[in-house]
Order: C-alpha cells, then structure tokens, then sequence
C-alpha cells in the first residue's frame, strides 16, 4: 500500500513552469537572509568522502551510505549523508573566527529511505556551520540562532508573496520552544511523531530540544549520531503544513560536541571505538573549534512556501510504482 496521500481537495498552485522560476528565487532569496543574518560564508562541499575517515554522518546508526571504490586511491568512497562533522574540520582548516560561519549545499543519496510525501531517496539541504564560544554553549544562544533562521524563512515567504500573490504561505514568527520530555509529559500516551504532529498543530512554528537521550519513558524521541550535536543542547525546527495536515520538520540543528558530551554520548551509544578516528581525537583534545550548526532542507522548504504535499513536486528523484500510481494525473513529479 503506497505510502502517499494526496488531498482530494489540492490542485497545484503553480503549474510546473512557474514552479521551477520559484524554487530559484526561493533558494536565491533565503541564502541571502540566511548568510546575511548569521554571517556565514558559502564554500565548496565534499559529495563524498574517505569510507575510513569517520566523517560521514551515521544518521541513526542504521542507514546504509553507498559506498563504491577507487582504484586510483585503493581505496572505498562513501557519498555524505550530511556535513556534520567536516563542516567543523572546513571552520578550522580555513581559518573562521568567531562569529562567522560557512555553508553549503549538501546532496546525498538515502538508499534506505521510506518513500512517502516527505521523503526520497534524494536530499538536498544547506548545511551550515558558525563558530561560538564557550559563553555561547547554552539554551538562550541555541534559541537565538533558531529564530534567525525563522525570520530568514518568513523573509523570503514575504518576498515569495509579493512574486507570486496567488501564494497563501504565511510564516508564524513567534517560536514555541519545548523540549523532548515536556513533549512527552504532555503526551504520555503518543507516539513521538503523534506528539509532534499535536503539538506542532496548535504552535505552528515549533522547535523541539534535547533530542537523542533517552527521556523517562526510556526512550529516545528520536536517534541522533552521538558524535556532533550535544543532545542537551540541540534540537529540530518544525512547522505546520495545512495542505497535508501535518507537522514538517525543515531543519535538525544544534550545538556541537566538546570533550564532555562527546566522551558521554559515545558511552550510551556504545560507540566508543570512534575515539579512534582523527576527528573525534581533535575533539577530545579541543583543537577543533566549537560551534553550532545544522542543515536546513532545500526541498522541503520550496514544498513548504509552494503549497506542495509531495516533495517529488519540487525536486527530482526516483519514485516505486505506488507513489506513480497514487500520483497519476493529480499532480507531475519532476
């Protein structure tokens, strides 16, 4: 049974033409809010990197990266998941100071993906990363840096507006902040994704924290790689999408790791046999800088302002036959 749902009641804002002009004034527009507020440099950014390096995002631990070989190296490559972690190594390898920052843009293949409204076998995101001091490793620096990056959206749905007035995406500025076990306490009876999607429909602009630990259920709300973002300083920033009547996460960002939390989260992810790779050492030994940062999904945000329900609306990928089907004349995938 195919996982997508289409409203009996949608019909394209945009007609395909038109949505390929938006999604490049989306991505032109929010760059510069994003980079302008959080003053971040854009660099290049690795498709790939080394299988033994340690730099690949391990998602949740399940995710299989595709890997291929490289006679020339005699060697294994394996296609990013994300940025994480060489974000960090680019800010001290090109010398950022505080307060200053990079991004990029992030594509990856997830070949494990359920495919669904909301998710493909393709990712494209910006992932960016700023450096911070020891000061700024606290919950007050985490939320204003989450509200920059909602004003740098609701800037460039503002902007989209006046392009396009048929468009009805309309941005809640004010941030509703709770964290995984208030969320849990709350619902003690749901789900974790039931939580979000309650919580997110009556706080249309929510962001959640301390995501990765276990809460007192003894559960996690969601898995988190143990090896960047500090879970008690971290999060992900959702928003309510009416014409699918449900909660979207748009970015997972946070703090990062130092010494501290890399050494404890290594220890409850049993992954303490990455202490082994460069990375994780520099850490240890606080050579590498400390900063915040995250990645903010290109597509799900072009669905978002668009008023789209399927994100193979505004990007290209491959679809199983029951997507096709559940699609077939009702709306184009690209």
């Amino acid at each position: 049974m195919s996982k997508t749902i289409i409203p009996d009641n949608y019909s394209p804002i945009l007609d395909s033409y038109d949505t390929q002009t938006a999604i490049g004034f989306i991505k032109k527009w929010f760059e510069e809010a994003l980079s302008g507020s959080l003053k971040l440099k854009r660099v290049s950014a690795p498709l790939f990197v080394n299988e033994k390096s340690g730099l690949n995002d391990n998602l949740s631990g399940s995710e299989r990266p595709v890997r291929f070989d490289i006679p020339s190296l005699k060697d294994q490559g394996e296609v990013v998941h994300s940025l994480a972690k060489w974000k960090r190594m680019a800010l001290k390898k090109y010398d950022f100071h505080v307060s200053n920052g990079l991004y990029a843009d992030m594509n990856a293949i997830r070949r494990d993906e359920e495919l669904d409204n909301l998710h493909s076998l393709y990712v494209d995101q910006w992932d960016w990363e700023r450096v911070i001091t020891a000061e700024q490793r606290n919950t007050a620096y985490l939320q204003e840096v989450v509200q920059s990056i909602v004003n740098a959206i609701a800037e460039t749905a503002s902007r989209l507006r006046t392009k396009y007035p048929t468009l009805q995406t309309t941005i809640e500025t004010s941030v509703a902040f709770i964290t995984s076990q208030e969320l849990e306490d709350l619902y003690p009876n749901l789900t974790p994704k039931e939580r979000e999607h309650a919580f997110v429909k009556e706080h249309p602009t929510t962001f959640i924290s301390q995501i990765g630990d276990k809460l007192h259920s003894g559960q996690a709300h969601d898995h988190r790689a143990p090896d960047y973002d500090d879970w008690a300083l971290n999060g992900d920033l959702l928003f309510w999408h009416a014409p699918l009547n449900c909660a979207i996460e748009l970015s997972s960002m946070g703090i990062r790791v130092n010494e501290t939390s890399l050494a404890y989260q290594l220890k409850q992810a049993q992954a303490e046999d990455r202490m082994h790779y460069d990375f994780h050492q520099q850490i240890a030994a606080g050579t590498l800088p400390l900063t915040i940062g995250g990645g903010i999904g290109q597509s799900r945000l072009c669905l978002l302002l668009l008023g789209k329900v399927h994100i193979g609306e505004v990007q290209v990928s491959l679809w199983d036959d029951e997507t096709l089907t559940a699609c077939h004349n009702r709306l184009t995938l690209l």
